[in-house]
């Protein structure tokens, strides 16, 4: 579902981390928000098990492993709660936020609320309000971009017809609601 540009955005800001350079393999490392993570931002290990200070190092390979699995994760999560087509620039853009910040605020966030209420424009306009991590609640220069260029993936034309994530969503079987 995702599109390469999403794909890039999410890895340029998220990168690939080594926690320690001076051993082999990916180490785990503290994100700014002081969350225990491995490779682009996995919180979780490939067994599923919360990543801890002590994970052993992981590959290169593994750490694609872990952004495979953590986008489709989060596109599942986009696509049960945004009600309105979208075109897949669109997507990409919210993918990327929800796998920054999570599912659980990514529901509560007014964006997606006026995204949901067919306010595109006011949707992407409000992304900027999440450009802080940590308990301090400190504005972060690498979020203010991130959320600059979210909003204007999201605001880049790029299909004739807007994409159903309805019609993603639902098994082959299943009636497809009407699109909006």
């Amino acid at each position: 579902m995702i599109n390469a540009a999403g794909i890039n955005l999410i890895k340029k800001y998220e990168g690939l981390v080594d926690g320690d350079p001076d051993t082999p393999g990916l180490d785990p490392y503290r994100c700014v928000a002081g969350i225990p993570t491995l490779g682009y931002g996995a919180c979780t290990g490939l067994d599923g098990n919360p990543v801890s200070m002590d994970h052993p190092p992981i590959s290169p390979d593994q750490a694609e492993q872990l952004l495979e699995r953590d986008i489709q994760r989060f596109e599942i999560s986009v696509a049960r709660l945004v009600g309105v087509p979208v075109t897949r620039n669109m997507l990409a853009s919210l993918i990327s936020i929800c796998f920054n910040i999570g599912p659980a605020n990514f529901q509560v966030a007014v964006f997606r609320m006026r995204l949901n209420r067919g306010d595109y424009r006011g949707c992407a306009d409000n992304f900027w309000q999440w450009r802080r991590a940590g308990a301090s609640g400190k504005i972060w220069p690498g979020l203010v971009r991130r959320r600059e260029e979210e909003r204007q993936l999201f605001l880049t034309p790029d299909a004739p017809e807007p994409f159903s994530l309805f019609k993603w969503l639902a098994p082959p079987a299943a009636p497809y609601p009407q699109d909006v």
